[in-house]
């Protein structure tokens, strides 16, 4: 595929938040840009914004004409069903149409390509990395998995030279990727739909690395079954962080690499997870020959992602704070980051669970990581892609909680349940729509208060 050759991009899923980094590419190189998704949401509010055609109604009817004509590439989502009908419109009359991932490698390939892969961590990864490579004033793109808040979008253009982009296994999409300076944080068991069992997930991920282009390094973090570069917390890692201290919220350490010890780093997004983020990111940017010292400075100014332990209230008696995770593994790093900033709180968390696949695969490793709470306020699985299976429910889920203090609560009620949750912590957790419901919750608490 030759990107000149195209007149115009049309994007089947364009509110997702790959498809829509994508999206906003093509709109800054000068390509016409529309798409379809199945509702309205701040992404595609944003595209919108920018002047960029979007529907929500699959009607290849509502595709502007411009997008029906020879010269178009279609992108599409994997989460698209194979019955869409704007989908089938376009196979039909023989567009060329592509993956998301399969368009990322393309525009990637003969960048220097610092690739992000992992079960967990891989977009705050990928965002302080973009941070970093912004301090230091690399020419780069960066394609996001969230929203930065120190770029406040999930899409950067600096320059060409380097590339940022999160590599994910869902789908085997990292496949189509060609790093330079590749990072795997976790490959902790997920996509059980899709691989089927976990072995076949680790496969992936040993294919992936394989991709890495002659010369490139591998970074990967200290007790993972791969030979790379490692990046661990006290654990003797060839990217080490020691002597960690808190100080005001603010995590202050050592950070020993393979050639010098940096005093006193200071980074201030909670939970070792975290710090293991931070830490990958600058191993990372060290490889661009970007001086450590000043990547040390940079973690510093690091602001954050989106719904990644995101403060939402910060109050003396009181915090609420919003966060994607939606794996066991994921739930466990926010509860150990909100016990270390606020030791002896009272926390209540509100989970929606994701994919009815996900929950039956993991449900009495989700009922233990939720059972660490004090207490917990469970919504109904949120569907996404999938059809509901038969005795796969939250309900069912509750059962396995071993809390006294839990409770099944279906979405429209969740405001007046939580209008009462004025102490302590109050954390929301998952990634399907529930960050829709924060900004309710946040009106209603700070109302409340």
């Amino acid at each position: 595929m030759n990107l000149k050759n195209i007149h115009s991009v049309y994007f089947i899923g364009i509110g997702g938040i790959g498809m829509s980094a994508l999206a906003r590419y093509f709109d800054f190189i000068g390509k016409p840009v529309a798409g379809y998704d199945k509702t309205p949401t701040p992404i595609t509010d944003g595209l919108q914004e920018k002047g960029i055609q979007v529907h929500f109604e699959d009607d290849i009817a509502s595709v502007p004409d411009t997008f029906k004509q020879p010269g178009t590439l279609v992108v599409y989502t994997p989460a698209v069903p194979s019955s869409h009908g704007e989908l089938n419109f376009y196979k039909a009359n023989g567009f060329e149409i592509k993956k998301r991932s399969e368009v990322l490698g393309i525009i990637t390939k003969d960048s220097y390509c610092l690739a992000v892969a992992g079960t967990h961590g891989k977009t705050t990864t990928s965002c302080i990395l973009a941070h970093l490579l912004k301090e230091c004033g690399l020419p780069f793109t960066a394609f996001l998995g969230g929203v930065s808040e120190d770029f406040n979008s999930n899409f950067v253009l600096e320059g060409t030279e380097y590339s940022v982009v999160e590599a994910d296994e869902f789908d085997r999409s990292f496949l189509r990727l060609f790093p330079t300076v590749a990072c795997i944080t976790s490959m902790d068991a997920d996509h059980l739909d899709i691989y089927g069992t976990h072995e076949e997930l680790l496969q992936s991920f040993r294919d992936f690395a394989g991709r890495i282009k002659p010369g490139g390094k591998l970074f990967v973090r200290k007790g993972l079954p791969m030979e790379g570069i490692t990046f661990g917390i006290e654990d003797g890692s060839d990217f080490c962080i020691e002597h960690i201290d808190i100080e005001q919220g603010t995590y202050i350490f050592d950070l020993v690499t393979p050639s010098e010890v940096l005093k006193q780093v200071r980074f201030g997004k909670p939970g070792r997870h975290n710090l293991l983020n931070g830490l990958a990111a600058f191993a990372m940017a060290v490889q661009t020959g970007c001086p450590p010292h000043r990547l040390a400075e940079a973690l510093a100014t690091f602001k954050g992602v989106q719904r990644r332990f995101s403060y939402q209230i910060k109050e003396k008696d009181f915090v609420f704070i919003d966060d994607y995770a939606h794996h066991p593994a994921e739930i466990d790093a926010v509860h150990q980051a909100i016990r270390d900033m606020h030791p002896g709180e009272k926390v209540t968390v509100i989970f929606q669970p994701h994919l009815f696949s996900r929950t039956k695969d993991f449900a009495d490793d989700f009922a233990r990581s939720l059972s660490q709470f004090d207490k917990v306020i469970l919504l109904e699985i949120y569907p996404a892609r999938e059809e509901p299976m038969e005795g796969i429910t939250s309900a069912w889920l509750l059962q396995k909680i071993n809390n006294p203090n839990k409770k099944l609560v279906p979405k429209a009620e969740l405001i007046k349940e939580v209008s009462n949750c004025k102490t302590g912590v109050l954390v929301a957790l998952g990634a399907g729509d529930i960050g829709l419901e924060v900004p309710k919750i946040k009106k209603e608490l700070a109302y409340a208060g």
